[in-house]
């Protein structure tokens, strides 16, 4: 095992498996945060019952953690490895079969990672405020955040280039995990566009959802 973790092949699987880990949680995690729209009984009910189980939100936590951390190390590595191996870079690069999204996927991962700890910092601990925070009041800290411009482009921003990094990710995903046979129009990524599109659209209607009055 420790052998085939060094490999390339290694370190792709490992980017698969806690790739859809991640995704499987963002899916969920999108579908709870549009109870925003139902109104705060809801929501924070939501937020009371996952915090009157520690064992289990800190075992997801856990899960979650080592995911993003073995993600981003073996993305870290792949590069490396794809560098040193070309020595120099091209004179002329000119894409031929990839798409945006995949050619961005590197810059986009920085991006999201920069999101991932703002986001903890701002919604899980409080200790960014850039507008009032009240313990166990998901609700309010929302919708008070995202009357905040500057608050509301930042998540834009980084939804976008979470809804680029899923839809090239899923399907390199379900690739590099030998799930999917080799298409005809290596471009059509049916069902990672669905998956991307669908995570990308529901956390991005909140903010701009709510900086327009809704659900206030």
């Amino acid at each position: 095992m420790r052998s085939f973790i060094r490999t390339n092949l290694g370190l792709k699987a490992i980017m698969a498996v806690t790739g859809l880990i991640m995704v499987g949680y963002l899916i969920t995690h999108v579908f709870a945060n549009l109870l925003v729209f139902r109104g705060p009984e809801l929501i924070n009910r939501y937020s009371a019952i996952l915090h009157g189980q520690p064992a289990f939100l800190w075992t997801a936590r856990a899960v979650l953690i080592v995911s993003l951390i073995a993600h981003v190390w073996s993305a870290a590595e792949l590069t490396r490895r794809d560098r040193a191996a070309r020595g120099t870079a091209y004179t002329m690069w000119k894409p031929q079969v990839s798409t945006f999204a995949g050619r961005t996927i590197r810059w986009g991962g920085l991006l999201i990672l920069f999101f991932i700890v703002w986001h903890i910092l701002q919604f899980t601990t409080g200790t960014v405020r850039p507008a009032p925070f009240v313990e166990g009041d998901p609700h309010g800290n929302v919708i008070r955040a995202f009357q905040i411009p500057w608050v509301v482009a930042l998540y834009v921003v980084s939804m976008a280039a979470l809804g680029l990094h899923l839809f090239h990710g899923t399907w390199s995903a379900f690739r590099s995990l030998g799930l999917v046979k080799p298409s005809e129009h290596p471009l059509r990524h049916r069902t990672s566009l669905v998956v991307a599109g669908v995570i990308w659209l529901g956390f991005t209607i909140i903010p701009l959802a709510i900086f327009a009055g809704v659900g206030r």
